[in-house]
């Protein structure tokens, strides 16, 4: 992972909420988890917890939209078209967002992976801001307690899994260096024959 999860928890326990707010901002899935630890054995206030995540997954929604929203007319228009981003596509992308706006979001708020997409989207599209946050303050509490459920009642297993995902990750990384190595071996050796 980029992150350490014991800094994280340490940051946490020693700042808390004032902490956990830029904290839920920039990376709001597992921190969320670690603070619902950290509500379960009694290091935070549960509901305070959760209106402080509910709140930084909110900023950093929005950031993505104004990410979106400001940055249309230079870096998206003049660069997009690297990333498949055109004039066309984002005429029909404002078309999809006035028609299917609040749906688009909420499945937004589903996909963990893919989500912050959406928001950059309906900035392009120039969503109404006010029906924008209304649609992501609606998914991201039921989202927000799901997560904080999962550290409250799984937390004690994060360092586990943490080490687990590491150590995956290294084998990984090993098989995928021996695998290139022998993929580059025997084109080599093909093309000198």
């Amino acid at each position: 992972m980029f992150f350490d999860l014991t800094k994280i928890n340490e940051l946490i326990i020693g700042y808390q909420y004032l902490i956990l707010f830029p904290l839920v901002v920039l990376e709001g899935p597992i921190v969320t988890v670690i603070a619902g630890f950290l509500t379960s054995i009694k290091q935070l206030n549960f509901f305070a917890t959760f209106w402080v995540v509910v709140a930084g997954d909110l900023a950093g929604d929005a950031l993505h939209y104004f990410i979106g929203r400001w940055g249309k007319k230079t870096s998206i228009l003049r660069w997009g078209r690297y990333f498949g981003i055109t004039p066309e596509r984002i005429i029909r992308l404002e078309h999809h967002f006035k028609d299917h706006s609040g749906k688009t979001l909420l499945l937004g708020k589903l996909l963990h992976g893919i989500g912050a997409s959406f928001l950059v989207a309906a900035g392009i599209a120039r969503m109404s801001f006010m029906r924008f946050m209304l649609f992501n303050f609606i998914g991201t509490l039921p989202k927000t307690l799901f997560l904080m459920l999962i550290g409250y009642y799984f937390g004690k297993a994060i360092a586990k899994i943490d080490s687990y995902l590491e150590f995956v990750g290294v084998i990984f990384l090993i098989f995928s260096i021996i695998s290139f190595a022998i993929l580059y071996y025997f084109a080599r050796k093909n093309k000198y024959e």
